[in-house]
């Protein structure tokens, strides 16, 4: 289906270009790059090391750029690859699609209208994973793989696998660390950090068992994007939250930030409490090193304020971490059996703290407890008082 007058003015009219990575996709990859020339000749090919009669079928099309690895390194350094060549070429944007068959070159127009609505996204298409000949692990990979996304960026899609996508070559990032197909995990949440907006766009699709040849290789592919998930999930966590709370709060002002998002944030009362409680709670147990993950995902699991929690757990700011080891120990000593409870005072040294550790986890946790439970209660009645003085 070739594109009316009317979208191929608007193709014409926008840098664009389709990047199209290959590997022993011979059955489809003729058909593939006919449907895309209906639409543009700005056309790279990077054939992937392909062993099945992939470069007899390329040199038909020897107007085309294209790239040959010797070896098959993998989809994202396909990909890599494709955007460097791209971006040499001065194109403003690149469009991948898969060489195996399932997506129509028909939905390019869609792309390229979407981005003059909304320019520097990035956007990917949307299949319908719910029709027939859908394979059960695709289905579930993108349940999965959306999950996380969401996780990792707090940005809701349909759709986080989809090879056919169109991406702003200037403002994603400049380096990447993963080669295979985890790549398209890696580039979409990596730019998300960068602020880039990254949406949907829905596309047709086609899953012919007949044609269609798949590389990914369920447990290697697997394993490797689990890895790369625990790797973001931590950055997430470790540094952008904590970041973009910070911008956020910056860019409000403090005083307004705490006012609108904390106090008349849309939670409710008994929310909000909770959350200074969950704050309190993982700021003063003996998690070092694991509170701010732990935080976060408790938040995220029982749905409370992020912020306000993150605030609360600010108890075990370094000049207050004294007293709350000093206080664990203390409670600990009352119910840890021990011929010498250690109490905190001058002498004391790490030694004799890793030697009494039962001692300091016990009282921490029991601390934390009690804490939470107090601050909880008192914020929950400050805050009722102060809604209701507001109302009046």
């Amino acid at each position: 289906m070739k594109p009316t007058l009317s979208q191929q003015e608007l193709l014409n009219s926008t840098s664009f270009c389709v990047i199209v990575p290959t590997y022993n996709n011979h059955k489809t990859l003729r058909k593939v790059l006919d449907s895309v020339l209906d639409f543009t000749p700005n056309v790279i090919i990077v054939n992937d090391g392909s062993t099945d009669e992939t470069f007899e079928i390329l040199q038909s099309y020897s107007q085309l750029t294209q790239i040959h690895h010797p070896n098959n390194l993998g989809k994202g350094r396909a990909l890599r690859n494709g955007f460097r060549k791209a971006i040499e070429m001065k194109f403003e944007y690149a469009i991948t699609i898969d060489s195996d068959g399932q997506h129509f070159a028909s939905d390019i127009p869609s792309f390229i209208e979407e981005i003059q609505k909304e320019p520097n996204s990035l956007l990917i298409g949307s299949r319908n994973m719910t029709q027939e000949n859908v394979p059960k692990k695709s289905s579930f990979g993108n349940k999965f793989s959306n999950f996380w996304f969401k996780f990792e960026t707090g940005i809701k899609l349909e759709d986080t696998q989809s090879g056919f996508r169109l991406y702003p070559l200037n403002l994603i990032p400049k380096k990447f660390y993963t080669n295979k197909f985890e790549f398209e995990i890696e580039v979409i949440v990596r730019s998300a950090w960068k602020g880039i907006t990254v949406k949907n766009i829905p596309i047709q699709v086609l899953y012919d068992p007949a044609e269609r040849v798949s590389h990914f290789r369920p447990f290697q592919d697997f394993t490797r994007i689990s890895i790369l998930n625990t790797v973001l999930v931590t950055n997430a966590l470790l540094y952008i939250k904590p970041r973009d709370f910070l911008r956020r709060a910056k860019k409000k002002g403090f005083k307004k930030f705490f006012l609108e998002d904390i106090l008349e944030s849309k939670d409710s009362n008994f929310k909000k409490s909770a959350a200074i409680a969950l704050g309190v709670f993982i700021g003063i147990s003996p998690f070092w090193g694991f509170q701010t993950i732990l935080l976060f995902t408790f938040a995220a699991l029982f749905k409370l304020n992020k912020v306000i929690a993150y605030l609360s757990s600010n108890v075990s700011f370094p000049p207050f971490i004294p007293f709350v080891i000093y206080g664990s120990l203390k409670m600990g000593s009352y119910f840890v059996s021990t011929d010498a409870p250690l109490i905190l005072d001058s002498s004391i040294t790490l030694d004799d703290i890793q030697k009494n550790a039962t001692q300091y986890i016990v009282g921490s946790l029991i601390l934390a407890s009690v804490s939470a439970l107090f601050f909880g209660l008192l914020s929950y009645l400050l805050l009722t008082a102060f809604t209701k003085k507001s109302i009046e």
